[in-house]
């Protein structure tokens, strides 16, 4: 990783928009990760009412407890820090919600 990104980008004719988050993938996982996020942030609906709360998806139905490792959560809640912005925080869990949905909605129909 390069010291001074902004004076690469700078000599490139490039703009550092933002950081990304490392997933391990190199660019293909970058895009994946990236993907997730919009996919998320376009579910992400503010609740109702006078105290609405934070903003969740309207066809989540379940809210189950999910085991994990400390490890997982810590990278969850690193990511969803990276992702979330002023007035429209992501929790670890929504971004674990997410990510599971995807890849359930990737499993062939056979495979169920």
């Amino acid at each position: 990783m390069a010291k001074n990104i902004d004076t690469i980008a700078k000599k490139l004719g490039a703009t550092v928009i933002g950081p990304v988050p490392e997933t391990g993938g190199g660019a293909f996982g970058a895009a994946k990760v990236a993907q997730v996020v919009v996919a998320l942030k376009a579910r992400l609906v503010p609740g109702q009412g006078k105290r609405p709360g934070r903003p969740t998806d309207p066809i989540w139905v379940y809210v189950p407890k999910v085991p994990m490792s400390e490890v997982t959560m810590a990278k969850l809640t690193r990511l969803a820090a990276q992702i979330g912005e002023a007035g429209r925080r992501v929790s670890p869990m929504q971004l674990a919600a997410q990510l599971l949905e995807e890849a359930v909605a990737r499993l062939p129909d056979e495979a169920l």
